[in-house]
């Protein structure tokens, strides 16, 4: 146990290296939508119509047209906090749509990937080895893109429709790949930057201050900072009238297209 907790500790210090390196670059692409970046709205998604029976299903008890929505998302698990997260998630009633990574994460802890499932909660892809998808040949993105998919579905029954490219960072190469694969891209209007502290109490400020309808706020489950936070920003959310759902349901009753990048 000892030996696996360093090796996530260098997994999630690796992970924090390369993200804090590149998030000035990073952000203002993503976030700010520089670079040409065409992304589709929720809003936009879900004027669309239903494309089956099913589709229109997903909603539930929620229709995110009627009511104030916003998407809790969790990227580079499982790890070694999520257990905890899926506890205060179950206690708390909350759907979450979880990014996981292959290596070293889903490989590592396949009884969380399916406790995920079980309990509700969209299971989805970061790639398998988390390499920057723009700086690697077209078969290469295709194997980044595949081998998590190809375990999620072995382990849960159900293959990701949505994969959420590392940084953020993507292109045509990799628009036309994930339709290739049947994979929608999600990016995030939310960040924390929780790759870049430890305290819970600014993780959260963050977050409520960035916070608004619609919104996909993106957070790390493998940092230590993290997973604390998370119930003050559930019930502070919820103070404000937010009602938590997966992002599919944020797009419903539309869907997610393979190939399309939602924000």
């Amino acid at each position: 146990m000892a030996s696996l907790t360093r090796k996530m500790k260098n997994t999630g210090a690796g992970l924090r290296a390369v993200a804090v390196s590149a998030a000035v670059t990073c952000l203002a692409v993503v976030l700010s939508g520089c670079g040409g970046l065409d992304t589709t709205a929720p809003s936009s998604a879900r004027a669309r119509p239903a494309a089956s029976a099913q589709a229109a299903a997903r909603l539930g008890a929620v229709d995110c047209r009627e009511v104030k929505c916003i998407a809790l998302t969790f990227d580079a698990g499982p790890s070694e906090n999520s257990a905890r997260l899926l506890d205060i998630l179950k206690e708390r009633q909350v759907p979450a749509t979880f990014f996981l990574l292959g290596k070293r994460h889903i490989e590592k802890y396949p009884e969380l990937v399916r406790r995920m499932a079980d309990e509700g909660h969209e299971v989805a892809s970061h790639t398998w080895d988390h390499r920057i998808l723009t700086r690697i040949e077209p078969d290469e993105i295709r194997e980044e893109l595949r081998r998590p998919n190809d375990e999620i579905e072995r382990l849960t029954g159900h293959r990701p429709t949505l994969m959420r490219p590392p940084q953020g960072r993507t292109n045509d190469t990799v628009h036309e790949i994930s339709r290739e694969l049947g994979l929608a891209e999600v990016l995030w209007t939310v960040t924390a930057k929780d790759y870049a502290t430890t305290d819970s109490a600014l993780i959260r400020e963050r977050v409520l201050a960035q916070a608004d309808r619609d919104g996909i706020i993106l957070l790390h489950d493998l940092y230590d900072g993290t997973v604390p936070a998370v119930p003050g920003i559930i019930d502070a959310l919820k103070e404000r009238g937010y009602v938590f759902v997966t992002v599919p349901q944020l797009l419903a009753p539309g869907t997610a297209e393979p190939g399309e990048v939602y924000r």
